[in-house]
């Protein structure tokens, strides 16, 4: 993250915005009292379209309900106002604002714009999220994502306009997962060129310049509208019989997800009595989900945040207490509601459940976005891997079918159901096939880490990275290859 520096007062530039955007001594004469938030404010008039062979709606097209986006151009301050960049936040409201564990580049241009970032990736709201700060604007963007996984949100500034903007954004397109959201700052106040950024997928348009507590609160409403609260996706995995492998293999998913992919993540071990992720991390935290489960009512974003185990950078855990001093009776209604607070803390939720059957393991597996099966290449694996599949696809018609790993694939002197006709009795082809290979699982388990640790060259890494790729559909070592993205259909008129 790049630290903060001393810039000089943005408020000196105002003088230079193109006039035909603001007329700041209009607007001045026009409030007596600008510091006041009750002012009458004169909303600017839409410039000449920047697109002479678009045919975009007029100023008098627009309907009532476009009053929110004629706000998104908002003049800045008064330019006599003796508070600074920074200081300005001290008197603006943007209320409680929860920013969920993502990841966020910014991508400025200008001094000013560099500032300003800084400061929003400094501040507390911000807390729970991972920013980096790259000034170089859009084009840094483009030639950082052709070798680098997008983040969740990414900022970018430009003072490119009309189809130069747009050529821009459809470079940035073919770099960027189709899940990323961008924000666009420019120094054009256009109504159209908003309409048409909206249009085609940019998830904001904001003019310079721009201010610390207004990227954060773009960003919070973004991901913390109350109406459409930001939810992970949540991803579990379950061991079609005991032993089979099934806690290991999420948890190096998990790993790669976050390291590989740089994708914040929660890993949530779901086995209160035997879990075996505070081990394989070699943590030993004091709080995780026996206690969340005990008191649900009480987890919030703040208890949630005390109760998470920081693993790495962008790896959390949320860890069960591995001890038999208690007995473990919550229902599924208590296991569903701490799961959904669980779902807001950040883009995915990695699932590690038990080789049990309740109604809560149920709930679970029916209710994930996706949902993965560990098995050995024996019958028992073969009978249990079929009931689940065709109980999920009673209950999930809708969704694809479960994703099947074959795992301690090739085990010496044991023999195996091959391949062929294991999948061909449940109808479901193996994402992947893990080798078996006690050699390496046992050291990794011993030290604490994960394959990709102790063991990076190996076929075992090879195929856990191949399993986090198609489940996620990104792979950064492929990361020229165009994605459906926010601009698929940019020039598709």
């Amino acid at each position: 993250m790049v630290n903060p520096a001393k810039h000089t007062d943005p408020f000196d530039s105002l003088d230079d915005l193109d006039d035909e955007f603001i007329d700041y001594k209009a607007r001045l004469d026009a409030e007596d009292d600008y510091g006041s938030q009750a002012a009458a404010q004169r909303v600017d008039e839409p410039v000449s379209d920047p697109f002479a062979d678009d045919d975009f709606d007029t100023a008098e097209a627009f309907e009532p309900e476009m009053a929110t986006q004629r706000q998104a151009f908002a003049t800045p301050a008064a330019a006599s106002s003796p508070l600074g960049l920074h200081s300005i936040a001290e008197d603006e409201d943007i209320g409680a604002v929860s920013i969920p564990r993502i990841t966020i580049h910014f991508f400025p241009e200008s001094e000013v714009s560099l500032a300003a970032c800084d400061t929003a990736s400094l501040d507390r709201r911000m807390a729970r999220a991972q920013c980096i700060v790259r000034r170089g604007g859009i084009s840094e963007a483009i030639d950082t994502y052709r070798h680098e996984p997008t983040p969740s949100l990414i900022f970018v500034e430009s003072a490119a306009r009309g189809r130069d903007l747009l050529d821009q954004l459809g470079q940035l397109a073919e770099v960027c997962d189709a899940n990323t959201k961008v924000v666009v700052i420019g120094a054009h106040n256009d109504i159209s060129l908003y309409r048409e950024l909206i249009r085609q997928g940019v998830s904001e348009y904001m003019v310079l310049p721009v201010q610390p507590l207004q990227l954060i609160k773009t960003t919070a409403g973004l991901f913390d509208d109350p109406e459409t609260p930001f939810v992970g996706r949540t991803i579990a995995f379950v061991g079609a019989r005991g032993g089979a492998g099934s806690s290991s293999i999420a948890h190096n998913f998990a790993y790669n997800l976050s390291e590989q992919m740089q994708s914040n993540t929660v890993i949530v071990d779901y086995d209160l009595p035997f879990g075996t992720a505070g081990l394989d991390f070699n943590q030993d935290p004091l709080h995780g989900m026996a206690d969340a489960l005990n008191e649900p009512e009480r987890l919030d974003n703040v208890l949630l945040d005390r109760m998470l185990t920081k693993c790495t950078e962008r790896l959390s855990l949320f860890s069960a207490p591995a001890t038999l001093d208690q007995d473990y009776t919550a229902d599924q209604e208590t296991y569903e509601e701490v799961t959904r607070k669980i779902r807001a803390a950040a883009p995915y939720i990695v699932m590690d459940l038990p080789h049990i059957w309740t109604p809560w393991l149920k709930s679970n597996l029916i209710s994930a976005d996706e949902v993965i099966i560990v098995a050995t290449p024996d019958l028992a694996s073969l009978r249990n891997a079929k009931n689940i599949i065709d109980l999920l696809k009673q209950y999930r018609p809708n969704d694809t079918p479960p994703r099947l790993v074959l795992n301690q694939m090739d085990m010496p002197g044991r023999p195996e159901i091959p391949v062929k006709d294991f999948t061909a009795a449940l109808g479901v082809e193996p994402a992947v096939l893990i080798p078996f290979d006690a050699k390496l699982f046992g050291q990794a388990s011993n030290n604490g880490q994960m394959i990709a640790e102790c063991g990076p060259a190996s076929k075992v890494a090879d195929s856990l990275m191949q399993l986090t790729s198609k489940v996620t559909g990104r792979n950064p070592e492929l990361k020229t290859k165009k994605s459906v993205s926010f601009l698929a259909n940019l020039f598709k008129k």
